[in-house]
């Protein structure tokens, strides 16, 4: 019998934060291990130790990626990149955020080889990274994106109420209100692409204002005259039926309600804010725009817990659930096409 679940990576994050946890927590569940193959990437000494508690076993161990079989269960990926006398749980640290790094970097090219669809991350520090002496990195998001080769990638939030797709996400508010044309299109585009991909035939797209009142006819502002306004004509002159601008105090409100299924943020709080507050435990970042899948917990390494087996696995495992969810569709569209 072939076995059509799809096969997904697991970065296991910083390892001094709640990453390693969530990850052995998440993989505890029975129904979660039975949804894919899973290629968790780590380090050995630290996960095992963890696993052994909760009953978790891996089906295998490897330490190269050319010894890999043909994936089938939950594998495990031994880094070897963090020793044991390097690591300092709870706390900032260079080879911590060198290591994590590194996890990512093997799983995306692990998905770029076409032996996995793609990556769920657990969650890194970006100060530990930049001290690892990568100083441009801001993140995730725009890290895998390089690694893929795509020049433009998009922040998107889903849960089981609203999605939310960012025009920008890590760079200043002052950065952020410099607003471009080209890229508020871009952003519609993706995010119509990516609730096509989750299954809404005809989502209801609203975008929203970057000035309070959206502008106030221009009495706060003229970026949603001046520059929203003409993104949003252009994309509904190529088929993509969106509204706005709205301004974001009241839009929020009226999607949850049911009025629409996306929301185009202009910076990343505005999204960012009303959909932890909605729902934090369920809501999964996903990157837009790659050539892989890539759904990530929408939480950080929450260094203060780290150790003390108070980190919930709910968030880890709703981006595992939809990270199943996006390979499935994919399969499907592969078919169609």
């Amino acid at each position: 019998m072939t076995d059509s679940r799809p096969t997904l990576t697991i970065s296991m994050g910083d390892p001094a934060g709640i990453g390693p946890e969530v990850t052995v927590k998440a993989l505890a569940d029975p129904e979660i291990r039975q949804l894919a193959n899973w290629l968790v990437l780590g380090e050995a000494w630290l996960l095992t130790e963890l696993a052994e508690p909760l009953g978790v076993e891996f089906d295998r161990t490897l330490t190269r990626l050319d010894d890999l079989p043909q994936l089938s269960g939950v594998s495990l990926l031994d880094c070897q990149v963090l020793g044991r006398k390097q690591w300092q749980l709870g706390e900032v640290s260079e080879d911590c955020g060198r290591a994590g790094l590194e996890y990512v970097r093997r799983a995306t090219e692990f998905c770029l080889a076409g032996r996995a669809e793609g990556i769920v991350t657990g969650p890194l520090s970006k100060e530990a990274v930049v001290l690892s002496g990568r100083q441009n990195f801001c993140g995730h998001t725009e890290y895998i994106a390089e690694l893929c080769g795509v020049p433009q990638s998009r922040m998107m939030l889903v849960n089981d109420q609203l999605c939310v797709v960012h025009v920008s996400t890590h760079c200043s508010l002052r950065e952020a209100a410099n607003l471009d044309q080209g890229r508020i299109e871009n952003t519609i585009r993706l995010g119509h692409q990516a609730m096509s991909q989750l299954g809404f035939e005809q989502p209801r797209i609203a975008v929203c204002g970057l000035n309070p009142h959206a502008g106030e006819n221009g009495m706060f502002g003229d970026e949603e005259a001046a520059v929203i306004v003409p993104a949003i004509n252009q994309v509904r002159q190529d088929g993509i039926e969106c509204e706005g601008p709205f301004p974001a105090d009241t839009l929020f409100m009226q999607a949850v309600r049911g009025k629409y299924d996306l929301l185009v943020a202009m910076y990343h709080d505005q999204g960012h804010v009303p959909m932890k507050l909605l729902d934090f435990e369920h809501t999964v970042n996903v990157t837009l725009g790659l050539p892989i899948i890539r759904t990530s917990v929408d939480h950080g390494t929450a260094f203060d817990i780290a150790g003390h087996n108070l980190a919930d696995a709910e968030d880890m495992q709703t981006a595992m659930r939809l990270a199943v969810r996006l390979a499935h569709q994919r399969s499907l569209n592969q078919v169609v096409d």
